[in-house]
């Protein structure tokens, strides 16, 4: 697809160049982190031995790693905005559903607001809209 390159020379989704030009805020490497580089820092700290030992696991490893992401891209800030890509339903996605839950409690859910945007797609021959996607995701 499509990519934004930011200032400092990441490529990231397109849709953070959406944002940048939203919110007037310009964009850094560290507005956008991926899967790939959640795990990859993760499997860092176990080699270097920063967990001790202890067995590595997606709770409460990789979401941890989750959360200190989205604490420190919104340092300095009173809003911060976090896209979680994919499809909700997927098993890819789920670390980083799972981390935000987390992240609500942690800050306290008056401080924090989920919206779920999907498509219900409208049948013009059927004169009828779709939900049972939206219902699944």
């Amino acid at each position: 697809g499509e990519v934004f390159v930011t200032e400092d020379g990441a490529e990231t989704d397109l849709d953070l160049g959406h944002y940048e030009r939203f919110i007037r805020t310009k964009m850094s490497r560290r507005n956008n982190f991926t899967t790939g580089r959640i795990y990859s820092d993760v499997l860092r700290k176990e080699r270097r031995g920063d967990y001790l030992g202890a067995t590595v696991q997606v709770i409460p490893h990789i979401t941890n790693a989750i959360k200190e992401r989205v604490l420190e891209g919104g340092e300095g800030h009173d809003v911060v905005l976090v896209e979680i890509g994919g499809t909700v339903g997927d098993i890819e996605s789920l670390p980083f559903l799972e981390a935000i839950r987390q992240l609500a409690v942690d800050i306290g859910r008056e401080h924090a607001l989920f919206m779920h945007l999907t498509l219900v797609p409208y049948l013009a021959a059927a004169g009828e809209v779709k939900t049972k996607p939206t219902q699944h995701s």
